[in-house]
């Protein structure tokens, strides 16, 4: 077992080396929530920074995340305890710095994160002024990517800006840093005393693969699978979305709406996350009994089918990824309506879901990705080209700023177009359902003391 659970850890690494789910949340949030009337006709919100959220209801912090330590270690499978001495207690006497700092290590997320006063801009709307737009470096810790489509438009405290600007720009944030090196066996001083333990999986040597355990959540795999491996079941999405979630419903209780937007986008992410089937899968297309038989092959010493799975998973995951986000930020520019806009926006399905709930994620949201994996699997199988998804000696990662594959596909066979097209919009649909019934928790709970 223990030879299987080592095997079968490095089929993971494939999953943390490709940590997105979806590029750049915000453009899909835009189109999810514009015509939502609890967010697209709340009042404009006043900006804060979060030191004045933090300082002015320092003590009801303190209680709340107290009970969400007590709910994580009653809900989660796997959850190793908040060491004591990063409990948050409320002090006025300390400085703005340090209620800042003492806030993030009690949530236990990378204490550098910036959390700057930023928008990113609706792509279907004017490019901003360059002379508003901040800093990459200013908004993310991560390194800036060839060709980025990002756009951060500074805001300073005091500003008028809509909810809508606030919680589609937060959806995108936890990429930016926020999970990073937060392991035993991680580069950094933070996951040394965080509790977590070593990274389940994935390489702590690469940076971006860190965060994978906490967008990733695999809680649909057969029995077999967790025995073998029980440590797949080492990853926390449901623990952020609570997390984030409450501290939203506390902040527009308490008078802070723009934190309230903010906290609410922060736990959005994950949810969101995973709406993509490959985070809430360990190998969608592949079923356990092949998944167990190439793994017991490598342990005899024959990896070759082991090796070829995990290319082809990365490259196939990379290629949705990358398709998604090309129609999406293709047709802002173009000022073209697709069936992704439509299926994002299209509120028909919300209320045949149950209503939100803590476990909403894992029960609902999860389970119905996990199910797609096949299908979706297959569909990308016979329509993208054989090369980038069959190929195992193609890397698409280190060819991606290259390829343009709405452009190849125009070239190809409608039909089958068409077919990758109504499975995009599909999980495009399950992102905007599930956002729009995790907002309506959220602000139901704020109504509750």
């Amino acid at each position: 077992m223990k030879r299987f659970a080592v095997a079968l850890a490095s089929v993971l690494g494939l999953a943390a080396g490709n940590a997105l789910a979806w590029s750049n949340h915000s453009f899909a949030a835009y189109r999810t929530f514009e015509n939502m009337p609890e967010v697209a006709k709340a009042a404009v919100v006043t900006v804060e920074p979060l030191e004045a959220f933090l300082k002015a209801q320092e003590k009801s912090i303190e209680t709340l995340l107290l009970s969400q330590e007590t709910w994580a270690q009653t809900h989660l499978d796997v959850y190793p305890p908040r060491p004591a001495a990063l409990v948050f207690r409320a002090n006025p006497t300390r400085t703005d710095e340090a209620r800042r700092l003492a806030f993030l290590m009690a949530l236990r997320v990378a204490p550098n994160s910036k959390l700057a006063l930023y928008v990113q801009p609706d792509p279907w709307s004017p490019r901003p002024d360059a002379a508003t737009l901040l800093a990459h470096a200013s908004v993310n810790t991560l390194p800036e990517q060839p060709n980025s489509n990002y756009r951060f438009v500074g805001i300073k405290a005091g500003d008028k800006v809509s909810p809508l600007s606030v919680l589609a720009s937060a959806t995108d944030e936890p990429d930016y840093g926020l999970d990073i090196n937060l392991w035993a066996d991680s580069p950094s001083d933070w996951g040394k005393v965080y509790g977590f333990g070593a990274l389940p999986f994935g390489n702590p040597a690469l940076y971006f693969s860190t965060q994978a355990p906490f967008h990733m959540g695999f809680y649909h795999e057969d029995r077999v699978i967790y025995l073998a491996a029980p440590f797949i079941k080492k990853t926390f999405p449901l623990l952020r979305i609570h997390q984030y979630s409450s501290l939203a419903a506390l902040a527009f209780r308490t008078g802070h709406p723009y934190w309230g937007w903010r906290f609410t986008g922060l736990a959005l992410h994950y949810v969101q996350d995973l709406t993509q089937p490959y985070h809430a899968s360990l190998s969608p297309g592949n079923s356990s009994l092949k998944l167990i038989g190439i793994n017991l092959l490598a342990m005899a010493g024959l990896p070759k089918m082991k090796d070829e799975m995990i290319v082809l998973l990365s490259n196939r995951h990379l290629a949705l990824e990358k398709y998604q986000n090309q129609l999406i930020y293709n047709a802002a520019l173009a000022r073209q309506e697709t069936s992704i806009e439509k299926s994002l926006r299209n509120s028909d399905k919300d209320a045949s879901y149950p209503a939100w709930s803590d476990l909403y994620a894992r029960d609902v949201v999860s389970h119905q990705s996990h199910a797609l994996g096949t299908r979706l699997t297959d569909t990308l199988v016979n329509t993208l080209p054989p090369g980038y998804v069959s190929d195992p000696s193609f890397d698409f990662g280190v060819k991606e700023s290259g390829i343009d594959l709405v452009a190849e596909l125009s070239q190809q066979d409608a039909a089958k177009r068409a077919g990758l097209d109504r499975v995009t919009a599909e999980l495009m649909g399950n992102f905007g359902a599930h956002s729009r019934n995790m907002v309506r928790g959220v602000l139901k709970a704020s109504a509750t003391p």
